[in-house]
């Protein structure tokens, strides 16, 4: 049924998955004319967008997820992970800084925080939020690759 806006999301996630970018964009748009209001919809749009190299556009939407709710993580961390794609370094970090608020034993946001650190050749703060992501216990794919970082 076209006026569910579940399905079109539902569609847009597995085109997303699939890493049919313009595809999942198109279904997220679908879903945000039917239901304007959420901040998941914005979310997985800019995350789409994001992929496909259209970070201000993605920006844009990313913040009018956090806006609408502004305890969603996902957005949040997106948004960070876009700003750091962008090399707009000291933001991300303001944005994971807050987002550690949120979601204090989510070992990504760590993980990200140690990346930008190592970016910036600030290799103490790197290592520091490198091993609190370790120690977080994440999933085994994710600790290999925070180990190899």
């Amino acid at each position: 049924d076209p006026r569910h806006y579940n399905a079109w999301y539902g569609l847009g996630t597995i085109y997303l998955r699939q890493e049919k970018f313009q595809l999942a964009e198109y279904h997220f748009r679908r879903a945000l004319t039917i239901n304007v209001q959420s901040s998941v919809l914005y979310c997985y749009l800019g995350m789409a967008l994001h992929s496909l190299a259209r970070n201000q556009e993605a920006l844009v939407l990313l913040q009018t997820a956090i806006d609408s709710d502004p305890k969603n993580p996902l957005a949040k961390f997106q948004k960070a992970s876009v700003l750091m794609a962008e090399e707009r370094h000291q933001e991300a970090l303001r944005e994971l800084e807050a987002l550690k608020d949120c979601a204090p034993r989510e070992a990504s946001v760590f993980f990200l925080m140690g990346k930008i650190y190592k970016k910036l050749n600030m290799d103490s703060k790197a290592l520091v939020n490198f091993s609190i992501a370790l120690d977080l216990k994440p999933p085994t794919t994710d600790m290999n690759i925070i180990k190899s970082a």
